[in-house]
């Protein structure tokens, strides 16, 4: 046998031991009471890491010092944005079954705004709601992990919580019961879809207005300047007119009293974090989570993290000391749930909904060229292109998440064929600066290109009935987007995540080194629980092994 051969035979059978140890201990270990799914929104994989040596001993360290955690975990599709990214973590389905393209898209036919949770028949509770607020998960097409427990064991609860609709909602799937944070108030709320009014300890949570607190609050970094070295100093040029320094005062300086400006800022701060996780424990206690024998479900999606990233880059230090704040607070989260649960009780996962593409000009200055064009001016271009060919203006009327779409109106006005405006627009779309790769929607569904680049991450963020008819990818370090740093690609810096987890009695210690994917997380805890997988659920077991 060659060394190539013997290698890769070890490495299947390295895979199989860590997945028969995981049925294993599935088995021999009896069901947590309690799973607690933590999302640190915008976290990519090696910024989990960078700064392993100013972590607090028992935060994000829990997961790395004694919990499994994988070096290589990826999202497998191409659109990584946080509406797609949470739909698979715990539904274990991409885009292409599940329905969620996107964080928004377009109707194909009217060109209307679609917003992944949006629903006009629910509305927030003791909260006014605009037309695309997330209310309900609707177009969420597939069952979560959590559906199947609760139908499973009726007595079993599942409740999510994040700064984001989306976060909230796509973690509870249809069964359990979404929390979101109220830029506009500072409190936080569910929706008419899952109640008609909230418990009494919600109310009792936002009577006392916590999130007041902050106002006029500092965010002061945690360590001495010098500890920063490692990160993009602040007040860089690219920050824009807004600028960015810690410390860094929550609320207008001429504010007398918190508003809904304040509110929102919260959201590129620690305290909507802190926040979020406080009202956490409160859903603890209330509502006995992990405190008998019907398992449940804990979702916290920690939003704050993504929104530092894409308002100063997630090199900078102010992103550098948003982690180990959060990280901070994870520690003291942690403790609390194990006076609370028990240690031996609960399971805790991390993951990250995606990563995120380093700031333009972080990549310029080492030598990474990391240009900046207007997607208008892209369709304008290829609008243009198709006229002189098939002399119909505007036969591609918008885009829609990252797909190209066509007007079949004028298709059938003036007797042109769907697939030969596709390839042709493919073709054209091909011949951009801007773009590594585009197919068409017959190549889509037929499944023709297998193997050729990102065709696979596109499909699957690719959706029969909602999406456009030509999907494309830009370049590595290519960006249409107004943000300082942003993230939706296929490539690694965009899929490469965390995937840790934490729980004596369930996992063994160490790192793994198997690449494996964030829709491997759902089919994971549903073992744990003792239930099937979500009916459409496209991942397998992590392969980590029993203690």
């Amino acid at each position: 046998m060659n060394k190539r051969l013997l290698q890769f035979a070890l490495a299947i059978v390295a895979l199989l031991a860590g997945v028969l140890g995981s049925q294993a201990l599935f088995a021999a270990q009896g069901r947590p009471r309690l799973v607690v799914m933590l999302v640190l929104d915008g976290l990519p994989q090696w910024q989990a890491l960078a700064y392993r040596d100013q972590l607090q001993p028992d935060g994000l360290a829990r997961f790395l010092d004694r919990g499994a955690w994988f070096s290589q975990a990826h999202h497998g599709h191409a659109l990584t944005v946080t509406a797609s990214g949470h739909a698979a973590m715990l539904t274990g389905a991409y885009a292409n079954r599940s329905g969620i393209i996107g964080n928004e898209w377009r109707d194909r036919d009217t060109g209307q705004p679609q917003y992944c949770v949006g629903d006009s028949s629910a509305s927030y509770i003791g909260h006014p709601t605009k037309p695309l607020d997330g209310t309900s998960p609707r177009n969420l097409k597939v069952q979560a992990v959590g559906d199947v427990l609760r139908g499973a064991s009726p007595g079993s609860k599942v409740i999510a919580i994040s700064g984001k609709d989306r976060g909230a909602i796509l973690l509870a799937g249809h069964r359990g019961t979404a929390y979101v944070y109220m830029s506009d108030t500072g409190q936080f709320a569910s929706s008419s879809y899952y109640m008609k009014e909230h418990p009494a300890w919600v109310n009792a949570f936002n009577a006392r207005r916590p999130a007041d607190r902050y106002f006029k609050a500092e965010w002061k970094p945690l360590l001495p300047e010098a500890a920063y070295a490692r990160s993009v100093p602040d007040n860089q040029p690219w920050f824009g007119p807004g600028g960015g320094k810690l410390p860094m005062m929550m609320g207008a300086p001429r504010d007398d009293a918190p508003n809904a400006a304040f509110y929102a800022g919260l959201l590129h701060s620690p305290f909507a974090d802190a926040l979020a996780l406080d009202f956490a424990r409160a859903a603890l206690d209330a509502e006995q989570l992990g405190q008998d024998d019907s398992p449940d479900i804990l979702a916290i999606s920690l939003s704050a993290h993504d929104y530092v990233n894409h308002l100063w880059g997630a090199e900078a230090r102010l992103s550098h000391d948003h982690l180990l704040q959060t990280d901070k607070q994870l520690q003291a989260f942690f403790q609390d749930l194990d006076r609370k649960v028990g240690p031996n009780n609960y399971v805790a996962v991390l993951s990250s909904d995606h990563g995120f593409m380093p700031a333009p000009q972080y990549s310029e200055q080492r030598g990474i060229a990391s240009p900046r064009f207007s997607g208008g001016q892209v369709l304008a271009r290829v609008n243009a292109q198709l006229q002189q060919r098939f002399g119909v203006a505007r036969l591609v009327p918008f885009t829609s998440a990252s797909t190209l779409v066509i007007d079949r109106n004028l298709l059938a006005r003036h007797g042109l064929a769907l697939d030969a405006v596709a390839e042709a627009a493919r073709g054209l779309l091909q011949a951009e600066d801007s773009v590594a790769a585009a197919y068409t929607r017959h190549e889509l569904q037929a499944g023709s290109r297998s193997g050729a680049p990102f065709f696979e991450a596109m499909r699957r963020s690719w959706h029969q009935e909602l999406s456009g008819d030509v999907m494309f990818v830009f370049k590595p370090f290519w960006t249409s987007s107004r943000n300082v740093a942003t993230h939706g690609s296929p490539h690694e810096y965009d899929t490469h995540v965390p995937i840790m987890l934490w729980g004596p009695r369930w996992v063994k210690p160490g790192r793994i080194d198997s690449r494996v994917l964030v829709v491997d997380i759902a089919p994971t805890i549903a073992r744990l629980l003792g239930v099937n997988a979500p009916s459409t659920n496209e991942g397998r077991l992590l392969p980590f092994a029993a203690p």
